[in-house]
């Protein structure tokens, strides 16, 4: 990708910032909200995602976890268990689609810029360990269960504000 400084007279070319360099296309953002295209990275560990503390604390995003077995990723095509993923985050909105933070996620001004956080358990021990972790918590979630063979693929929260459910998906590590 090429980088352009434009101006009235001319396109100039330039790799000097590249490395900088954002392309967005759509309105743009205010200056308060939360940038999608941000420093944080799913390739990097939290502790390095934001190396400068003396920003201020960005608001408190609403948050979606999907979290996914590592087992069935590494038995099952891709495809097959990104769908169960999809079923269950579907599932989730779906079933809170009247719930203030569900419908907040879901506003025509905050589409575009949804936060999902995709995490991986062992197997079908840890997913059930979870989702009666979460139940006890009152977190809302979608355990699916994949029919006809009756057993649990992953699950998903219904949207939250981030620090109301990340201590429950703080020993998880990121699906990749």
């Amino acid at each position: 990708m090429m980088a352009y400084i434009v101006s009235p007279l001319r396109f100039t070319p330039t790799l000097s910032h590249l490395s900088s360099t954002r392309v967005r296309f759509g309105p743009k953002p205010s200056p308060t909200a939360p940038s999608r295209l941000g420093f944080n990275s799913m390739s990097q560990p939290a502790s390095e995602a934001n190396p400068d503390t003396s920003k201020p604390e960005t608001p408190d995003v609403l948050v979606q976890y999907v979290v996914l077995r590592r087992d069935l990723i590494d038995t099952w095509p891709l495809g097959s268990v990104v769908t169960q993923g999809c079923h269950a985050s579907v599932s989730a909105i779906w079933s809170h689609k009247d719930d203030p933070h569900t419908l907040q996620y879901c506003s025509p001004e905050n589409i575009d810029s949804m936060h999902k956080v995709t995490l991986e358990v062992k197997g079908e021990p840890q997913i059930l360990n979870l989702s009666e972790k979460l139940k006890a918590g009152g977190i809302e979630h979608k355990l699916w269960i994949e029919q006809p063979e009756n057993f649990p693929t992953c699950l998903a929260t219904k949207p939250y504000p981030k620090s109301m459910v990340s201590s429950y998906f703080k020993k998880l590590k990121l699906c990749k």
